[in-house]
């Protein structure tokens, strides 16, 4: 991509006379681009400045081709537009840029005289949500291939080897026997350990999946109920349930897993705001309409939170936090997280992560009848 050639006095008088003519545009938060009938930009909004990660005085010396490495779709839209075509061309697109991550957006192009067009581009909200829940089940599935052969793998040694070590005990000297039972301990509890381990991994995929009616309300009080018996002082969990949610047919004991997993590990993540006594848990409870779940249109859907006030999820893991083995806790096992991405898709739905410090909101979204 070739850099933008400096303006001509004439490109800049247009650009200042575009920008007074469309000084109304300034509000908008769809990103504008008036564009010239030789594909320059003559004018820029706050929000195109935003979305292209440019200001306007580099914006308005450039073209279209030089914004964008694919930039001939949007360059055909723009000269249909000024041949009168359509009223105005509607399209989403993918803009590919140098260097940077790929642009989606719903464009609308529309003529505004002979020689300009009005070029709007708004960030394609539901696309992105849409390849992020395909990247994320997709990752699930490698994950689910990985743990099971990773799983087996280590099983199958690990009985060999706790055998082995209670063998050796058996045939240690009775004058050494105190001394060197210590290690052969050490090989039988770790072999143990090793084995649970397998275990939870596989859980998931072993477990049957029990149908019944469920009442969300039920689980978050279960749930709520075993927090405040493991955290008695210092953390406040605070309820905003929509009443009129109806139940709906899933696994309550893997949904109060989830919900318990989620909530532990914000309650783990408060324990400096726990000390000081003001660590705060919000579970809230709405009903979200016409919601798109694995490429599925839903008329209703669970839409449950669970916020806490704790510092955040460090930024370097918050793309991995459901990934297995991934903790940000010493000493966490790096599973609660991905058990419950597991069970919440067994129901069909996702679940989703925003957090900076101060607020992380674990969102759950669950098809209702």
């Amino acid at each position: 991509m070739t850099p933008p050639a400096p303006a001509s006095p004439a490109a800049l008088a247009a650009s200042a006379a575009a920008a007074a003519r469309l000084s109304g545009l300034e509000l908008l938060a769809s990103g504008v681009l008036l564009v010239g009938f030789d594909d320059n930009i003559r004018y820029a909004n706050p929000a195109a400045e935003h979305l292209l990660d440019n200001s306007a005085r580099v914006l308005v010396r450039s073209h279209l081709s030089q914004l964008f490495i694919n930039a001939d779709e949007l360059i055909k839209l723009c000269r249909q537009a000024l041949a009168h075509q359509y009223t105005d061309l509607r399209q989403d697109l993918t803009l590919e840029r140098l260097g940077r991550e790929p642009l989606l957006v719903h464009s609308i192009v529309s003529a505004v005289g002979d020689d300009e067009v009005i070029v709007e581009l708004r960030e394609n909200v539901q696309q992105l949500k849409l390849d992020r829940e395909e990247r994320i089940l997709d990752q699930s599935q490698v994950n689910k291939e990985l743990i099971r052969n990773l799983a087996h793998e280590i099983k199958n040694p690990l009985g060999g080897i706790r055998g082995a070590a209670q063998l050796l005990e058996l045939e240690l000297p009775e004058a050494h026997l105190s001394a060197l039972r210590e290690y052969t301990q050490v090989i039988i509890k770790e072999a143990d350990r090793l084995q649970t381990l397998v275990d939870r991994l596989l859980a998931p995929h072993r477990r049957p999946h029990i149908v019944g009616d469920v009442n969300i309300h039920e689980v978050c009080e279960r749930v709520r109920s075993l927090m405040m018996a493991e955290f008695p002082n210092g953390l406040a969990i605070r309820r905003d349930y929509d009443a009129s949610i109806p139940e709906f047919r899933g696994d309550k004991e893997q949904l109060i897993q989830t919900v318990l997993n989620i909530t532990r590990n914000a309650a783990q993540a408060l324990s400096s705001r726990i000390e000081a006594g003001d660590a705060e848990l919000v579970m809230r409870t709405r009903v979200a309409r016409q919601v798109t779940l694995a490429k599925v249109r839903y008329g209703l859907a669970l839409d449950l939170h669970i916020i806490d006030n704790g510092p955040g999820i460090s930024p370097q893991i918050r793309d991995r936090i459901f990934y297995p083995l991934v903790s940000g806790r010493e000493g966490g096992s790096g599973l609660g997280l991905t058990l419950a991405q597991t069970f919440v898709q067994q129901h069909l739905g996702v679940i989703e992560c925003e957090s900076r410090p101060g607020l992380t909101d674990f969102r759950i979204l669950l098809p209702l009848p």
